[in-house]
């Protein structure tokens, strides 16, 4: 990709506008840095930018005038029908993200990329395991926190990118043409941000649509919506089962053992043996093993990492058992669905901290999922109060509004008796409260940590 004298506006001072920035600079590139946060509210960021030599800032509003911009990189929190944003379209002007920029830069690593609403950081961390330990020369990049540019420079044709990617990365693409896709499952979320369940599922899709018949494409063969892109898929195409013995593909048998059948059948090992519990997770494994294997990494690595493999960071992280109760940080679980996975991962008596900003999810689902083993509602955030309402229609009793983290945790605790599990799972994103889903999470932890 030539760059060479062309000015380029970036938008958006993210972790991974703040990476693109660096690298632009470093290449002598001409940057217009544009935030509609203003000077104030960006001074960290703003410092960690100081020597730079090739960029200028507006801040606090939108440019007026474009003319002169060559080419327009959107960070993935900019919705990308901004009128600022659809004045630069209208002018010709080529808008990318982060990830297309790292893959015209890049110098030619293997991409696999891995999307679906719930389990990408699970899969995608267990994806870049598989790989370390076959001793590939590995980057675990992209949503689950570490810029693609990073790798720019860094990894080559002998490396392997194991990419998470949203919906937001996605919408922005291009080029970008992953040699292993893999579509996990869809469920309703970010509406505030694509409007309907067809422009989310359509900007999933995205992933595969540059792929070819020597690529492949790794899906879950129980997500009916999954099933009905499929059909537009070029990509050789491998489906994954929990519920159905496959003709080909990877799925369980009759003795809940894992079978690969792709081209021979190989019985891999029993699900009992996995080290992640939760049908979920099973299906994270298959697809795990449907990168791996199409990859061509050895079997018995696939298998080792999968009997060993620990929880990710803020995703079912047990934190504390303190006088018999369990805390456990699911702050990942940031839309509905993926909170009803993990309380179904649980048979004991939970007591669920939940809310955050609001998404316009719907929380019905996952309130009548909660009667089975929920005895009681801790509520902080935006949603607080949308969520409380909905309980008390469906029956719940025992619902608490709290201020912040360290009074949920608090309040939970006094309530809890010996073998309750206390679980964050927020079923919504931070952003009303936190920077992040992870500075909650460690909010939360610290808070456990803390409890006399």
């Amino acid at each position: 990709m030539n760059l060479e004298n062309k000015k380029i506006l970036l938008i958006g001072l993210a972790k991974t506008g703040i990476s693109t920035i660096k690298h632009l600079d470093k290449l002598g590139e001409s940057i217009i840095v544009n935030d509609i946060k203003d000077k104030e509210k960006l001074s960290d960021i703003l410092k960690e930018l100081e020597n730079l030599d090739n960029v200028e800032y507006i801040l606090g509003y939108h440019p007026e005038n474009v003319d002169d911009i060559d080419m327009a990189v959107v960070s993935p929190g900019v919705p990308l029908d901004l009128p600022f944003i659809l004045k630069l379209k209208s002018k010709n002007i080529e808008i990318i993200g982060e990830v297309e920029l790292a893959y015209r830069l890049s110098n030619n690593p293997t991409f696999i990329g891995i999307t679906g609403t719930n389990g990408k950081t699970t899969t995608t961390s267990l994806v870049g395991e598989i790989f370390k330990k076959s001793n590939v020369d590995t980057y675990i990049v992209g949503n689950i926190g570490n810029p693609v540019i990073d790798t720019v420079g860094v990894a080559n044709e002998k490396s392997v990118l194991v990419t998470e990617l949203s919906s937001f990365q996605l919408e922005s693409i291009d080029t970008f043409k992953p040699r292993v896709s893999a579509i996990l499952n869809f469920t309703e979320d970010h509406l505030n941000r694509h409007h309907t369940m067809e422009n989310y599922i359509e900007a999933k899709s995205r992933i595969f649509m540059n792929q070819n018949s020597e690529d492949f494409c790794i899906l879950n063969y129980d997500d009916e919506v999954v099933r009905e892109i499929s059909k537009d898929i070029k990509a050789k195409k491998i489906f994954f089962s929990r519920k159905k013995q496959l003709e080909e593909g990877i799925y369980l048998n009759k003795d809940n053992n894992i079978v690969i059948d792709i081209n021979d059948k190989v019985v891999l090992l029993n699900k009992e043996e996995l080290s992640l519990p939760g049908n979920h997770n099973l299906e994270n494994c298959m697809a795990a093993i449907g990168i791996s294997y199409v990859s061509n990494v050895d079997i018995e690595v696939i298998k080792d990492v999968l009997k060993s493999f620990a929880a990710v960071e803020h995703r079912q992280e047990f934190v504390k058992n303190l006088n018999g109760v369990m805390f456990v940080n699911d702050s990942k679980g940031t839309n509905p669905d993926s909170t009803i996975k993990a309380i179904q991962s649980y048979k004991r008596p939970i007591i669920l901290i939940a809310g955050g900003m609001d998404k316009q999810s719907n929380f019905d689902e996952l309130l009548d999922v909660a009667k089975e083993n929920v005895k009681a509602l801790v509520l902080l955030g935006e949603t607080a109060s949308k969520i409380q309402t909905i309980a008390k229609e469906k029956g719940f009793k025992e619902i608490y509004k709290v201020k912040d983290m360290k009074e949920a945790v608090s309040i939970s605790y006094k309530i809890a008796n010996k073998e309750d599990v206390v679980l964050l799972s927020p079923a919504c994103a931070s952003w009303d409260m936190y920077k992040s889903f992870e500075v909650r999470g460690n909010d939360f932890k610290d808070n456990v940590h803390n409890l006399k």
